[in-house]
């Protein structure tokens, strides 16, 4: 899959990720142990150190659009794995953050039977919503 975009939309998608998870993005080498300590990867559909790639290459609709932001789970596998100390969780994070700004909810409290809102703990629906809604 080729990726044609320009330089200019390339360096302000990632120095906007890099200004809001406070990672520098350079440091991380594709090494990929992060993706292998991934106990979400199976779920994703692309791995965490695609992810890294496509943010430095400017590839922001691919990033922003894919599923994997929103299922990691913000475990920090990824982190202590990473040789570099590259903090992907925050990556992540400003990525769903980025998405969210669009004012564009990834999930909304409606998809949700009536009878498991009823059932499902107040705390699971508090930190789904948090994380998954503008």
């Amino acid at each position: 899959m080729k990726i044609k975009i320009p330089l200019e939309k390339k360096t302000k998608f990632r120095e906007k990720i890099e200004e809001l998870s406070g990672e520098n993005l350079f440091a991380c080498y594709q090494c990929g142990r992060c993706s292998g300590g991934c106990p979400g990867a199976s779920q994703m559909d692309m791995l965490p150190n695609q992810v890294m790639r496509y943010i430095y290459l400017g590839a922001e609709e691919e990033v922003l659009n894919s599923k994997t932001i929103w299922v990691c789970a913000s475990c920090y596998m990824c982190t202590q794995r990473c040789p570099k100390g590259v903090n992907l969780t925050k990556v992540m994070e400003a990525a769903r953050q980025m998405y969210l700004r669009k004012n564009q909810d990834y999930f909304s409290p409606d998809n949700i039977p009536q009878k498991d809102r009823e059932e499902l703990p107040t705390i699971a629906m508090v930190s789904c919503l948090r994380k998954m809604s503008s």
